[in-house]
């Protein structure tokens, strides 16, 4: 007797397998894991955040970030791609490149925005 599966059950199957390990593992992080996650986020390497280890200083220090933004769709649309509203920026479009998910992105601005 042979098995079959659905279609629709396939293309989850194929699309798990395609995804890299990393974003599956990185959805279930938090929004500071994954800032301070060196093969995700990465946020230290360019910015001094409160807690973080090794900071850099390449981009501003993250804290009164409330103040800096008081509307979170801004600070969203700014780690989603910087580039956008500085086309010389060194920020790398974190949204546009996929190098984060919607869900990463949106638990980084959570944390950033909390700073």
């Amino acid at each position: 007797m042979k098995k079959s599966i659905s279609i629709s059950a396939a293309v989850t199957l194929a699309t798990l397998f395609m995804m890299p390990t990393q974003t599956i593992a990185g959805d279930a992080m938090t929004g500071k894991e994954i800032s301070f996650d060196r093969k995700l986020g990465n946020c230290l390497a360019c910015h001094s955040i409160s807690g973080g280890n090794q900071a850099g200083n390449i981009g501003p220090p993250l804290i009164a970030m409330k103040a800096r933004f008081p509307d979170r769709a801004v600070l969203r649309a700014q780690i989603w791609d910087a580039t956008v509203k500085n086309p010389n920026s060194m920020m790398p479009p974190f949204g546009r490149h996929k190098a984060l998910s919607e869900s990463q992105i949106d638990k980084v601005t959570d944390f950033i925005h909390s700073l």
